[in-house]
């Protein structure tokens, strides 16, 4: 269950949402990469390997080339498989290319996948909870051979299920369980027979659960993490809905004076994606610019 820590500079108290920086999952993915480059000096990388810019451009220095498709590689190079995951089909085309394959796949993306195929396996028509365009939706997607439906959250009360009759639902792992609740109980209503695996990462969940007590005690809450980040866009969106002054940063040159100029005790909460180091240094930027030091602003 997520916690919070606190650090206090004269008049500012921020307050951390816990568990903060990489998820073990984007922890590990990292940690393979990491290792892959010092052996082999140059890996390619299926897509970005991490949504969050910074932490990208870290590991572009040490050598990492991205590429969008297996045919941008040469014969026998080292793939790096970001914790989003990729489909079997391209998997089969990477040690088509005798690649060697440093798979960086989150378990709970995994087992995702592997239940979408289990519930296609067996006659249903998979429903998917997530955002269709993301990269982890689309390899879960790809692992069932019949039919299936992605399900945006902005569209719960919308989709059309007219026809169906045995319907399996699994989820994006960054979804909110509120969401895929109420997924499960407008399908079960409808539908003749409903079958769910809960693929929501814990983590995501104890993340989640932080940031909504975090908002109602502090006088602003300030989310870091990639603008392309699902998880973070999910931490953002409770975090501002719950009325408390949000702000969304990738880094600390997103911050306003502004903004924090009636603040005293201000939350901090970051995404999956979000280094350690990254957290660190927008703290020490706020706790000097409050304080009125001149490296602040």
């Amino acid at each position: 269950m997520g916690s919070e820590n606190k650090r206090t500079t004269g008049d500012l108290e921020l307050v951390f949402a816990e568990p903060k920086g990489f998820c073990f999952g984007v922890r590990r993915a990292i940690a393979s990469l990491e290792e892959s480059l010092e052996r082999h000096g140059r890996v390619y990388a299926l897509g970005s390997p991490i949504h969050n810019p910074q932490e990208v451009e870290r590991l572009l220095s040490k050598g990492l080339v991205i590429i969008e498709t297996p045919s941008e590689m040469p014969m026998g190079g080292t793939v790096f498989v970001r914790a989003h995951g990729v489909s079997d089909l391209v998997m089969k085309e990477l040690h088509s290319l005798n690649a060697l394959v440093v798979d960086g796949t989150c378990p709970f993306v995994s087992k995702a996948k592997e239940k979408a195929a289990l519930l296609s396996r067996e006659g249903y028509t998979v429903m998917i909870l997530g955002d269709e365009d993301h990269p982890e939706v689309k390899a879960i997607r790809l692992s069932s051979e019949g039919p299936v439906t992605v399900v945006d959250p902005s569209r719960l009360k919308s989709f059309e299920i007219e026809g169906l009759k045995k319907v399996g639902i699994v989820s994006q792992t960054t979804q909110r369980k509120e969401d895929l609740s109420a997924l499960v109980s407008n399908v079960s209503a409808r539908a003749s027979e409903t079958r769910v695996f809960n693929t929501i990462c814990d983590a995501t969940s104890s993340r989640q659960g932080s940031v909504a007590r975090l908002a109602g005690s502090v006088d602003g809450i300030i989310i870091i993490g990639g603008k392309n980040s699902a998880n973070t866009e999910k931490l953002f969106e409770i975090a501002n809905t719950s009325g408390t002054p949000t702000l969304w940063i990738e880094d600390e040159e997103g911050l306003e004076r502004g903004w924090l100029e009636d603040k005293r005790r201000i939350g901090i909460a970051a995404g999956a994606s979000t280094p350690d180091w990254l957290i660190h240094r927008i703290a020490t930027r706020l706790a000097s610019a409050k304080s009125g030091r001149e490296d602040g602003w």
